[in-house]
Order: C-alpha cells, then structure tokens, then sequence
C-alpha cells in the first residue's frame, strides 16, 4: 500500500460493552515504527481498558471521528448505524457461521460495499489462526469456576477477574484458593484448555494425572486431568480412532464421556464443538444418582449443546446461574439441587489489558504485514467476508442464501 495508509482504532460499539481494544498504547508505537507509511488515530472512549491519556502520553493521535481512514480496526461487531460505506473493517463479525443474530449485520455490510476481514478466519497457509483471545477465555473461565467452588462449597472467596488490574493481580488472588480433594477435568486440547491449566496449576498442592489415574484413583489432594476427543468417544464401527477422521466425519463417533460424571467434582470444558459430533451427556446423565459433577465452568458455551445445563449465555455481570438437573430449568446458581454453571461467552473481556496487549502483538507481528502491505501468503484474502464491491468473497459465497433470508 501507498504512503499516507490512515488507520483508525475503533471504540466498541456493542451492548454489553467490551473493554478490549485491538492495539494498545505499546503496540501502536510498535506500530508507526514498524510502518512509516501509515498515519495511526485512536477513536477517543470512555470505556476502554486503556484510558485516552495512555495513548496520548505515547504521543498518539486521539479523534473522535474517524470518517477519514481508509481502514478501521477493533474487537467485537461494529454498530450497524456506526458503520462508514466503502471502508476495510476489521473485527470479529460472527457472521461466518449463518449466526442469525448478525444477518442484518451482514447484508449492511454488503449494502455498504464494505470489505470485512474477520480476525476469527486470519490464518497461514496451513489455516493455522494467527491470533486468537482462547488463552484468556480459558485462564479466566477456569477461574471464575473456581469462584463458583468456593462459593457454592463455602470455602473461600476471591475477587473477580473483571475487578482485578491485571493478570499479575488475578495470580495473587489465586493464591487465596484451598481446594480438598477434589476432582477437576478440563476438556480440549488447544490454546483455551492451556489457558484453563494455567490458572489451575498455580493452585496450591494441586497435581496433574492421567486420565486413567482420574477415572480410577482416589487422592487426598486436588487433582486435575486434562482430556482429548480420543479420552472421551470412539468410532461406532469399532475402528481405531482417528484426529482428522473424528474432525471430517464426527457422526461417525459416540460419545465414552459418562465415567468421567461418576468422578468428576468440578468440570471445565474448553473444547471445540462440532454440532454433528456426540454429546458429552443427556438430561437423562445429568438425572442419575452417581452423577457427581455439581460446578460446570462451560468456557466453551455451546448452548443447548453437548452439555445440557448450559441452557444460556451468562454475563460478565452475571456469571453464574444454576440448573436443575430434575426439572431441566434454570434455578438459583447455589440452590441446594442446582449444578452451578458459569458460561460467560465474553471472558477475555475480564482481564482486558493483558488480552488486549497479547492480541495486538500477534496483529503487528503476523497480520498488519500483509494487511499495511503485499498480501503474498492470502493472509487477508482468506479472512474477507465481504468485498469493497459490495458481495461476498469466494470462499464465503456459502453465505448467499443466509444473506437472502432463505435459510
């Protein structure tokens, strides 16, 4: 791209707000030096996690309008009625997935003739994603489910993620965590399931064991065990299991999760959902005397998914609510019957300037590259939703019909 490149941080838009911003105060100043043909101007915000003066003490240029720049970046979908025609937006749409939600957003995207690159589809060659906030949804889910423990059991209570300053303070809260002997599994295997592992292993006397030692051991200390889809399904036909077959045809697999219910105190999963795979248990598991797990911190959140007590999103402002394994309903998160669930959809959102920071040096290093100048590898190519003319890329002519309202 030519000189004079003029780039826009956006505010958030979107209700309830989020306090996460693409490029901090650090990584813009990474940023001009890393592209002197770009001119940089962060949107002014009462709300961000990086307050005006931060920006402006780095000798940034702060706007409220932000009409000029030819591209415009943030975090969560932008407000329709704040959208300009005929721009290059960067943000995480959820458009991609037929989400009904944002049809509306979609087609004012194409009626704008707006470009749209959405940082969930920003990947290599090998369609590895490039940045991601998983970390931070999994260090701050397993934590608020250790909230959620400590309250429901009465043993203990910390501060909440949102109401710490940083990790850095988060981790001292951590230290205050006293678990018995209980039994801890987290699902998945990927950057969310590590973020999870990281908050539980700073716990005092805890242990990681395998999943045989979970399902067949007792301890007299807490324990974790952190499982894969080959831990908890098999092929129906008997065959051995296979990563890339169980991700090409996961209707070809039935679910080996019931064991784990029978041992399980406190349940994290962080895994990928594919709506054709198994669920991990029916309403009918979740019903059986033996059955054992009574806090589900659900990072994942797929809503009347593989887990059935995730009958709703929770809020940062409130996470936690309580399922009633008899009747199927929602009850009081510490009800004496009540499985205790956490299942905020927005839990980087928690701990805002770590993630914000750690996800605008993966931009500067991996994407702006190509986006500020030759898009060689087809970084910012694969990850267009919609074009400056006004349709949908190649690769997501499949969203046509939903567009159209025909599906």
């Amino acid at each position: 791209m030519g000189k004079n490149l003029k780039v826009g941080i956006l505010r958030e838009t979107k209700n309830p707000p989020d306090r996460r911003v693409a490029v901090g105060p650090e990584q813009a100043v990474e940023l001009i030096k890393k592209f002197p043909n770009l001119e940089l101007f962060i949107q002014t915000s009462n709300n961000r996690c990086f307050k005006d003066e931060e920006y402006q003490a780095k000798g940034l240029n702060l706007v409220d309008d932000i009409s000029d720049c030819d591209i415009l970046i943030g975090v969560k979908e932008v407000a329709k009625d704040k959208l300009i025609p005929n721009k290059k937006y960067l943000f995480f749409s959820h458009t991609a997935k037929k989400q009904s939600y944002n049809r509306d957003l979609l087609n004012k995207l194409l009626a704008l003739k707006i470009q749209m690159i959405d940082h969930e589809y920003l990947t290599d060659k090998n369609h590895i994603r490039l940045v991601a906030f998983g970390r931070w949804a999994g260090l701050v889910g397993a934590y608020n489910g250790l909230i959620a423990y400590g309250e429901k059991h009465n043993l203990y209570k910390i501060k909440r993620a949102k109401d710490c300053f940083d990790l850095g303070e988060l981790n001292e809260e951590i230290k205050k965590v006293k678990l018995p002997a209980i039994k801890i599994l987290i699902t998945g295997g990927g950057r969310v399931a590590h973020g999870a592992i990281e908050t539980l292993s700073q716990i005092a006397d805890i242990k990681k064991v395998s999943y045989a030692d979970f399902l067949n051991k007792t301890f007299s200390y807490p324990v974790y065990c952190q499982i894969d889809p080959w831990n908890y399904t098999k092929r129906k036909d008997g065959s051995e299991f296979n990563l890339q077959h169980f991700f090409d045809h996961p209707y070809e697999y039935e679910s080996t999760f019931l064991p784990y219910t029978k041992v399980t105190d406190f349940f994290i999963p962080c895994h990928f959902w594919d709506q054709r795979s198994p669920v991990f248990m029916t309403k009918e598991d979740m019903k059986a005397k033996d059955f054992k797990i009574n806090v589900i911190a659900d990072v994942s959140c797929d809503i009347a998914g593989p887990i059935p007590s995730t009958i709703k999103p929770s809020t940062i402002a409130e996470p936690l609510y309580g399922y009633n394994p008899k009747t199927g309903e929602e009850t009081n998160a510490f009800a004496d019957e009540a499985i205790t669930v956490m299942a905020v959809d927005n839990l980087p959102g928690e701990l805002p300037r770590n993630a914000s920071v750690d996800f605008g040096t993966g931009l500067v290093e991996k994407v702006f590259p190509s986006l500020f100048g030759e898009d060689t590898d087809g970084i910012i190519k694969r990850a267009s939703i919609t074009t400056l003319e006004g349709k949908l890329s190649d690769l997501f002519s499949y969203l046509q019909d939903f567009a159209d309202g025909k599906e």
